[in-house]
């Protein structure tokens, strides 16, 4: 069965917001992923700063879905998750054991660019003016997170200059 895409010429503000709710959805259960992952890889720095992302984008979202249920309270979900891959959600390649918080960061960062790149992308292709202003709004307020992003990562020390990785023993069979 093939994916059903998004037809951004025809997106309505009820299916827009629903999209936009679920890039946030998406966002939050992929940070909830990387942070157990460097849980189980004892990297609490970085498992802090992906939880803090989980917050930041549970609360994006239910600002969403508080908008979108006042004023579409009884209208039905047409856009599902299976339209939508990685718009915001931080890509699996760039997560690795012993990540610094400084580089966790950089992962959100690249997470918060796909999805400015994403509403912008997506802009000259919307007819309706109310979708049209509800994605430059996210448009713009990805610029923000990436803001946040880069405040956060000024105040951090440098990283150390020996990779972690470079002495992490390979897997081995038993």
């Amino acid at each position: 069965m093939a994916t059903p895409t998004i037809d951004f010429a025809t997106l309505s503000l009820v299916d827009a917001l629903d999209l936009a709710i679920l890039v946030e959805e998406e966002a939050r259960d992929r940070y909830e992923e990387l942070a157990d992952q460097m849980a189980m890889h004892h990297t609490p720095e970085a498992e802090r700063f992906f939880r803090e992302m989980i917050v930041n984008e549970s609360k994006h979202g239910a600002d969403l879905a508080e908008r979108r249920n006042r004023l579409f309270p009884d209208a039905p979900r047409r856009v599902r998750r299976e339209m939508l891959w990685d718009v915001e959600a931080p890509g699996y390649e760039m997560a690795h054991a012993f990540m610094t918080a400084r580089q966790a960061m950089l992962v959100a960062l690249d997470a918060e660019t796909k999805a400015h790149d994403y509403f912008a992308a997506a802009l000259p292709h919307l007819t309706n003016p109310e979708v049209k202003a509800l994605f430059a709004e996210l448009r713009d307020e990805e610029v923000e997170h990436q803001e946040m992003v880069k405040a956060v990562m000024a105040r951090l020390p440098p990283d150390p200059g020996v990779d972690p990785e470079d002495y992490a023993d390979e897997p081995v069979g038993h």
